[in-house]
């Protein structure tokens, strides 16, 4: 079956002193049908990487393949079959919903009407109302919108729920969750590891331009070694030592240990064997807990472990 999406060794240098290298090197094969995420904090390298495969940016060098099709080639029979909503979208507040919507239907030969598309994404009452006057989770579903108008094969979506409060997210959510049944490919990145545990069958982990990891959510916390995570800190002591990481991986059930600062996180394979064990252990030890919590591993542990540092570690350095 010909890939939606295929990417090989895709490079993007920006020039520079010295050059920034924001993709460096990626390798992707994302099948027809399916719902992909590529994760990572931004200056990651995601929204170069799909702004190359929207043609909107040229790679510097590898290979980009759009259902076997390349940009410079036939760049109208990819695009018809193509909807793109970018991270910001801007859109003339002046006109109404359902003129920018008809506006962006004119782009395409096929597709359904505007009226049916903004019944799809729940704003055929905004009909009449002036772009402007939306609010911030309207003006993402009118994004959507105008990406689907053309009855796209391939969706991508680049950064869709930022800043949408939580019930605008699970509207957007219903939304790519709809298009996916019904046998279309989407593309989206995130860093946001709930959304990406919730709607793709498959993620790439992007850190520095390259993938780290690539499976499904549950194949990746799999790779953890336990599918839950044991919190804990301890109260402060006077003189006595930070427990060691060789103290706690001796604990039953545990797979993996990490701290940061004063918080310890335990990969555990059964959590109501490890838990008495380290109770037990740490009381041994004389050491008094300040907190203790479990809870299921996640993407965001995958994360931390490939990398060192949690998702959001990159938005402050970004």
């Amino acid at each position: 079956m010909t890939p939606a999406i295929l990417c090989k060794n895709l490079v993007k240098t920006y020039p520079g002193r010295p050059p920034v290298e924001a993709v460096r090197g990626l390798d992707l094969a994302i099948q027809p049908g399916e719902c992909f995420g590529l994760l990572g904090p931004n200056g990651a390298g995601k929204t170069t990487t799909i702004e190359i495969v929207e043609g909107l940016a040229e790679a510097t060098s590898g290979e980009v393949e759009i259902f076997g099709m390349r940009w410079g080639q036939e760049d109208a029979a990819i695009r018809e079959r193509m909807g793109v909503s970018l991270q910001e979208t801007k859109l003339s507040e002046k006109l109404l919903v359902i003129e920018t919507v008809t506006l962006f239907r004119s782009f395409y030969k096929n597709g359904p009407s505007p009226e049916d598309v903004l019944k799809q994404v729940s704003l055929e009452e905004k009909a009449t109302a002036r772009v402007g006057k939306l609010s911030g989770g309207q003006r993402q579903r009118l994004a959507v919108a105008c990406a689907l108008v053309g009855d796209p094969d391939l969706l991508l979506l680049d950064e869709p729920t930022t800043g949408l409060d939580p019930q605008s997210r699970r509207q957007l959510w219903d939304l790519i969750s709809g298009f996916r049944a019904r046998g279309r490919t989407v593309l989206l990145t995130t860093h946001y590891m709930d959304e990406a545990e919730r709607l793709c069958d498959r993620v790439a982990v992007v850190d520095h331009g390259k993938v780290i990891a690539l499976g499904s959510p549950r194949e990746l916390i799999a790779r953890l070694g336990g599918e839950h995570v044991i919190e804990f800190a301890l109260m402060p002591s006077d003189g006595r030592p930070a427990v060691e990481e060789r103290f706690l991986s001796q604990v039953a059930a545990v797979q993996s240990v990490r701290r940061e600062t004063e918080l310890y996180s335990l990969s555990v394979s059964e959590p109501h064997i490890a838990l008495p064990a380290l109770l037990s252990k740490l009381q041994a030890g004389g050491y008094e807990l300040a907190s203790l919590s479990t809870r299921h591993a996640s993407l965001e542990d995958v994360f931390v472990i490939l990398t060192g540092r949690h998702l959001r570690d990159g938005d402050a350095s970004s």
